[in-house]
């Protein structure tokens, strides 16, 4: 491995270490994610406890941390068995940042945009793959599950090289989601379009106590 390939890694694993779920309910005067609604410092939280602008800024900078060092990787030359492991090293920042005593999100944001950086045949396929998941389901749990799934397959039909180091990903993003899961097979896993309808019936405190209950790993 060569110094630059080892630079990128540590340089991504840093950028994924900055919580922008944190930081912009911070700027924004919101409640705080970790203490919060699920506890998970993440858009679909933020969504939760902060409303859909706070969460769409959240969403573009958990993507960014993950596009912006893999670019940088390739445009630095670093070899593509490498740039899979810059990718990986951005997720596990976002899941484990130092920055935030490594309490984080699931990291399928950063995922995605790290994928983005790779090819946008691919994002475009994962992230239609997550929409009709959703729309058919309900779940977005379960898009981000279906999603992750078929990812080293998107990636060995047109970039096999990075189907190793995407196969990782995926791994680690199922690992993230294993509450998701068991809860999809108990069908207690609660749809989106439900939690947008008791959003607006409910107060923040009793979305807080129910998401604490219910959605504990979400």
């Amino acid at each position: 491995m060569s110094a630059t390939a080892l630079g990128m890694i540590i340089f991504a694993y840093l950028c994924g270490s900055i919580s922008s779920a944190i930081l912009i309910c911070r700027l924004a005067r919101l409640p705080d994610p970790r203490q919060h609604g699920s506890g998970n410092p993440g858009a679909t939280n933020v969504l939760r406890v902060g409303g859909k602008t706070a969460a769409a800024a959240v969403l573009i900078c958990d993507v960014l941390k993950g596009t912006i060092p893999v670019w940088l990787a390739y445009y630095l030359k670093v070899p593509p068995f490498y740039l899979g492991f810059v990718a990986i090293a951005a997720c596990l920042g976002h899941i484990y940042p130092v920055f935030f005593r490594f309490k984080g999100g699931k990291g399928v944001a950063t995922a995605f945009g790290s994928i983005a950086a790779i090819g946008w045949d691919l994002s475009g396929l994962i992230a239609g793959t997550w929409l009709l998941t959703v729309l058919l389901s309900g779940y977005s749990s379960l898009g981000a599950i279906v999603g992750a799934l078929l990812a080293p397959f998107y990636v060995w039909w047109f970039k096999p090289e990075f189907t190793f180091p995407v196969a990782m990903l995926s791994c680690l993003i199922l690992v993230r989601h294993h509450g998701n899961i068991q809860r999809l097979w108990r069908g207690q896993e609660s749809r989106i379009w439900q939690k947008l309808k008791n959003k607006k019936k409910k107060t923040l405190k009793e979305i807080a106590q129910e998401a604490k209950e219910q959605e504990q790993d979400d």
